[in-house]
């Protein structure tokens, strides 16, 4: 074979292969279009809209992964009790006095302060972080990217803090959740608007 069909030859087998990678990729995209559709019959992505404490910005967001999100973080994870500051709107808090009205609350989550962090604990030097983006739209949790939100809650390390090890966050528990159950949790903070920490005396309060 001469070098010409040589070339062609190498140039065809180039082609075909950006051609299936394409194809492959475009599956792929199109199957996972087709989960996130067919989840918006989960209950947990309907009633995990109908519960976030604040308006979110689902511009350029999957809104079945917000919603999946939100359900995670307001309905299991616990997410406000030491990342709002304080986790109760006024005379909200379901655990009636000293802090909430007798009876309890109805336990509205604190909306301005909602995941601003600001919680100080027990070990000295100890404060929960501001999981708000920093900006509309914004990278939430300090800026960082989801490679390292999911490394920090994998192996508790925390980029923003020396690479040191989280001392209070469960983290030992959360870094057993799915990929997509933490890419869910990114893509609701990505969509909750920017706060900053209000006064507490206790996480919880």
């Amino acid at each position: 074979m001469n070098r010409s069909g040589v070339t062609f030859l190498f140039g065809s087998v180039f082609v075909t292969a950006l051609v299936l990678a394409a194809v492959g990729a475009g599956r792929a995209q199109s199957r996972a279009q087709e989960r996130d559709h067919d989840d918006e019959g989960d209950g947990r992505i309907q009633q995990g809209l109908h519960i976030a404490p604040v308006p979110l910005n689902l511009r350029g967001k999957n809104r079945a992964l917000v919603g999946l999100g939100s359900y995670i973080v307001n309905a299991q994870s616990a997410c406000a009790d030491c990342h709002s500051c304080p986790t109760y709107e006024p005379g909200h808090n379901p655990y009636g006095p000293p802090f909430g009205p007798p009876g309890g609350g109805d336990g509205r989550l604190n909306s301005k302060n909602y995941l601003a962090g600001g919680t100080v604990f027990a070990p000295p030097g100890v404060v929960s972080a501001n999981l708000t983006p920093r900006t509309n739209g914004g990278r939430p949790e300090q800026g960082n990217s989801f490679a390292e939100f999911e490394h920090l809650i994998r192996t508790g390390h925390d980029p923003d803090e020396g690479n040191r090890i989280l001392q209070v966050m469960p983290w030992p528990v959360y870094r057993h959740m799915t990929d997509r159950d933490l890419r869910a949790i990114y893509e609701y903070l990505s969509a909750i608007p920017p706060a900053q920490p209000g006064a507490c005396v206790a996480p919880g309060q």
